[in-house]
Formats: structure tokens, sequence, C-alpha cells
């Protein structure tokens, strides 16, 4: 019976962590970092790839503590509305994951209070606040991971080089087209539960086109971010065409001609977006780390993201032995 209880805990925490989305948020961090300075002391590039992390995974739990009442309503399967996860657990989770990435910036960086406090600020206010408001929600969360970046590069340098800026632009516009994305399959559950996104306010085609209209400008401005680059700009063009093209799948899913978008079929085009993103990231780790490294880091959390997704992205998602969430997963999205 203790076992059972242990796993069933250890479990639960797995869930609230999406170990299929964990390790773009430290990608980007990383890629910051090796783009900023040459040569990389492996210390920074541990805090560069670990803070990032910590604080997504802490605005995991906090968010999932913040969306408690509202996932209780469409998403009852999760950790806390099930009861395998007590609110205080995830609070307390939170938080010392927030303490502690802010504890190993600081001790690499002191100028990073300002970015640590937008990061755990802007996470808390994403999850609090904005995320009910609109396309505000969207640009927030892009903004986040925007703020990865630049937290990378300094990591590096005392303050972030102007010339990889751009970089930031990129993050924060492919996030909140991704983030969008993410919506088109919460329509029915934000409706019921009150929470007006961008995709409840406006409709699916209306959401879509603007995360078309935000990705291209994510890839646009990657591509001109050629010229900031210091070596390797073949191989890191390669790498974003390659980005592009993967992002276009998912998108074909949104648009598919003659079908009518569900739940599902949304939520495969973030899944497929999710390993987008990581490619996307790992082109900008083509300069700083050459080619070979930067395939050897990118290849594996690739297969382990799609194969992780697999087994566990629909179940955190849906609940198919509840007959509401089954009727909503068969009805199409209006």
């Amino acid at each position: 019976m203790g076992d059972n209880r242990v796993l069933g805990a250890l479990g639960a925490h797995l869930r609230t962590w999406r170990p299929y989305t964990i390790w773009y948020p430290g990608l980007v961090g990383l890629a910051g970092a090796t783009l900023a300075a040459d040569p990389h002391p492996t210390a920074r590039l541990l805090a560069a790839w670990f803070v990032p992390t910590a604080i997504w995974t802490a605005a995991h739990y906090l968010g999932d503590y913040l969306d408690r009442e509202l996932d209780a309503i469409s998403k009852p399967q999760r950790p806390i509305p099930s009861g395998r996860m007590r609110p205080t657990t995830a609070l307390a989770c939170g938080a010392f994951l927030a303490a502690a990435a802010c504890a190993a910036a600081l001790a690499v960086n002191w100028r990073t209070v300002l970015l640590l406090a937008v990061g755990i600020g802007g996470a808390l206010a994403y999850n609090g606040l904005f995320k009910a408001r609109g396309i505000w929600g969207n640009l927030l969360r892009g903004a986040l991971t925007g703020a990865a970046f630049a937290f990378g590069t300094m990591m590096a340098v005392p303050f972030p080089p102007p010339e990889l800026m751009v970089f930031v632009v990129v993050f924060w516009s492919h996030d909140a087209a991704s983030n969008l994305v993410g919506t088109l399959r919460d329509v029915a559950g934000d409706r019921e539960g009150g929470y007006a996104t961008f995709a409840v306010r406006r409709g699916l085609r209306t959401a879509g086109r603007t995360a078309v209209a935000l990705y291209g400008l994510a890839v646009a401005t990657a591509a001109a971010g050629l010229l900031a680059v210091p070596r390797d700009r073949a191989a890191y063009l390669l790498v974003v065409l390659l980005a592009a093209v993967v992002g276009c799948g998912a998108f074909r899913l949104v648009f598919a001609p003659g079908h009518t978008l569900t739940p599902r079929t949304a939520l495969r085009a973030h899944e497929v977006l999710v390993a987008e993103r990581l490619i996307l990231a790992g082109a900008l780790l083509v300069p700083g780390l050459g080619p070979a490294v930067a395939l050897g880091i990118l290849a594996p959390l690739l297969v382990l993201t799609i194969c992780v997704q697999r087994a566990m992205r629909s179940k955190h998602e849906f609940a198919p032995e509840d007959r509401r969430a089954a009727r909503l997963l068969n009805r199409p999205l209006v």
C-alpha cells in the first residue's frame, strides 16, 4: 500500500512537470549563453540550462495551483483536481523551485535580478490574470521564453549583447504562436470555465490566422538573425528552414481543407510545434557549439520529447473515461 502511494505521488509530480516540454526552456537559455561568449565555462552553461528549466517547472506547479478550479471542470484527471496532489504541495514545490533558480542565477550574475522578477512575476500574471484576457495572455506567454534567451546570455556575459536581441523576438513571437495553437484544444472547457481566451473571444479561424502571423514573424526574424551569428551560418540557416517545414506541418493540421478542427487535432498540431521549437532552439546552438555538438544535444532531446508526448500527453489533456469529455472530443470546435 505504501509503495503504491509513493508511486502515485511520483506520478503526479511527473505529470505536473510535463516532461515533454521540460527540455525546451533550458535549450533556449543554453543557446543564449553559447552565442554570447566563447569559450564556454561549464558552470555557466549549466546555470543557463538549469535556471530557465527550474522556473518553467515552477510555473507548471504554480499554474496548476492557480488553475485548479478550471481544471476541476475541464480536466478533472490532472493531479490536483483528481486528488493525487494537494494544492499546498503544488504551491510549495513551485516556490522552492523558483527560489532555487533565483539563488543559482544570482550566484553567477546578480544583474539578472530584473529578468528573474520578470520571469517569475510574468508566469504568475499569465496564469492568474492574463491567460483569460485574450491575445495579451498569449503575448505575455511568448515574452517569458524571450526573456529566457536574454537570461542565458547573461550567464555568459554581464549584459545581453544588443546584436543578439533579435533572437528574443524570435522566441517571443514563436511561443506566442505556439501558446495560441495550444488554446485551440481547450475552447469548450475555457468557455465553460469563464476563461475568455483569444480563441474563445474571436473564434478558431481568427485565432489560427493570428498564430500563423506570429509564427511567420518568428521564422522571418530567425532568418534575418543570420547576420548576428558568428559562424556556421549555412548550417544555422538549414536548421531554421527545417524547423519552418515542421512548423508548417503543424498549421496544415489546423487548416486542413475539408476537415473540422477537433480538440484531438488541435492537440496534435501543438504536439508538432512542441517538437519543432526544439529544432528552432537547436539552430542557435549550431554557431555557438558547432553543428556536431548541437546535433548531439538536439537529437536525443527531440526523440525523448516525441516519445514522452505519445505516452503521456493525451492522458494529461483529456479524460476519455469521463462521458462529458468523450462527448467534447468527438464534437467539432465551433
